[in-house]
């Protein structure tokens, strides 16, 4: 049953976080009719009132533009979203378990609803991040509770490769579509509805494509873990990672992707998609060392801070430490893994003083963080403070008034979590810097030069 191409669609997305209001969006705004539905009725009000539930450059105008147009619709009640819906597109969570197994009872309690009320044709696409093999249960859970009604159903996974802060663009422009099913006209009933944005579309089998999702966010957790790997060989070696890593991209058969060494990975599905996938691997008798030390190596960033830190100001009791950046990566509220949120309670069981600020996470950040005080801009976390830690490279953060920053605090170290400034340059200003991987004795005569050069003609 092929579809075919830019006609109207009925779609129904479930869940309303990035990736399901992304896609209902994006899909609303071909000239679709797309039904969002979420459980949670406080977020389903806000939407109807035109406010988003989580920031994502470019998404409440292109939210706001659809709703009015009546393309698109928001609604808690299953009985609304699922008759008549051609697509139904399952975008809930998939939260880490005790042993890091993927919970899957948001997935559990969507398809059992979806079966209670499918009364027509409809292809159900997985576009949560779920184990290998869950496609199959979907299935057989949508035969045993829907197919009593005798209505039928295709299931086809897609899994999703947008990044939280471009999003919009990801799903727009995406490098490829993955696409995976027993039923070939399925699977091109789905490819039918991409195909507008590329013709790059992957079509295999349900397991394949689950596996597809988890392999890649594995292989770039792993880029990130190695370059951070390197970045600690560098300082006690004097060289510096981002030479290093620049001449390491240049190979074409590497690539500069993710070879930025920092403070590590967060987000909301690195961590959690690396161990699910140990775990998948560990219950069926695998040893996943190299997924092991990729987490290993992502939790030490974290805690090569605080050594650094000691290092610099012995003990950290009354010291008073300021954080710029609370979000786990730029353009984006979302903190969840976040660098930020692991030193803040690192640095409070030391008896330090925090400060922060960041642009949009804050009032996420406050749900989570005791005995923080959260500032109304970088210079007022930087004024007496003994230390600041540069955690998120938010675009306003990458020209800061230096002089400015250095004249209002105590001590005057600053370290650099996303080396975003040349270490010559800073210590021409006066500070004691660090960055990641960067060398200690600030670097080359030449880069020295440069900087000092750099720094007085600002001052004239």
């Amino acid at each position: 049953m092929r579809h075919a191409l830019f006609l109207m669609r009925r779609i129904t997305v479930i869940g309303v976080g990035y990736v399901g209001l992304v896609t209902g969006a994006c899909f609303a705004d071909l000239g679709n009719r797309v039904i969002c539905l979420d459980v949670i009725p406080e977020k389903i009000e806000k939407l109807k009132r035109g406010e988003m539930p989580i920031y994502e450059p470019g998404l409440e105008e292109m939210v706001q533009r659809n709703y009015a147009a009546g393309r698109l619709s928001f609604t808690i009640d299953y009985a609304e979203a699922i008759p008549n819906a051609e697509y139904i597109f399952v975008a809930v969570g998939t939260p880490s378990g005790v042993d890091g197994e993927a919970d899957l009872k948001y997935i559990r309690n969507a398809v059992e609803n979806i079966a209670a009320h499918l009364d027509s044709y409809a292809i159900i696409v997985n576009r949560s991040t779920v184990p290998v093999g869950t496609g199959d249960s979907t299935a057989q859970t949508l035969i045993e509770r829907g197919k009593k009604q005798g209505i039928d159903f295709q299931v086809v996974s897609n899994p999703e490769f947008t990044r939280e802060g471009s999003a919009m663009y990801d799903f727009l422009n995406p490098d490829r579509v993955v696409l995976g099913s027993v039923d070939p006209d399925a699977a091109e009933a789905v490819a039918d509805l991409y195909r507008v944005f590329t013709k790059n579309i992957l079509i295999t089998d349900l397991r394949t494509a689950e596996m597809i999702k988890y392999a890649s966010n594995a292989f770039l957790a792993m880029k990130i873990s190695f370059i951070n790997e390197i970045a600690s060989i560098c300082e006690k070696l004097g060289a510096d990672v981002k030479m290093v890593a620049t001449g390491m991209g240049q190979d074409q058969r590497i690539g500069a992707a993710f070879l930025h060494a920092g403070l590590g990975f967060g987000g909301s599905c690195f961590p959690k998609d690396v161990k699910a996938l140990m775990y998948m691997a560990e219950v069926n008798g695998l040893h996943p060392q190299l997924l092991r030390a990729v987490m290993d190596i992502n939790r030490d960033q974290r805690r090569r801070m605080i050594l650094h830190l000691r290092d610099l100001l012995g003990t950290l009791r009354g010291k008073t430490i300021g954080l710029l950046g609370l979000a786990f990566k730029p353009n984006t509220d979302d903190i969840r893994e976040a660098a930020a949120i692991d030193l803040a309670h690192m640095l409070a069981n030391e008896g330090a003083n925090l400060r922060a600020y960041d642009p949009v996470a804050m009032d996420n950040a406050q749900r989570l963080l005791d005995g923080v005080r959260f500032c109304n801009d970088a210079y007022e976390v930087a004024a007496g403070a003994d230390a600041v830690i540069l955690v998120t490279e938010w675009n306003e953060f990458k020209q800061l008034d230096m002089p400015r920053l250095f004249e209002s605090m105590r001590r005057k170290i600053f370290l650099d979590g996303r080396n975003v400034y040349e270490p010559s340059e800073m210590r021409a200003h006066g500070f004691e810097y660090r960055g990641i991987g960067r060398p200690l004795n600030g670097g080359t005569v030449e880069h020295a030069r440069h900087a000092e050069e750099a720094v007085l003609a600002r001052a004239g």
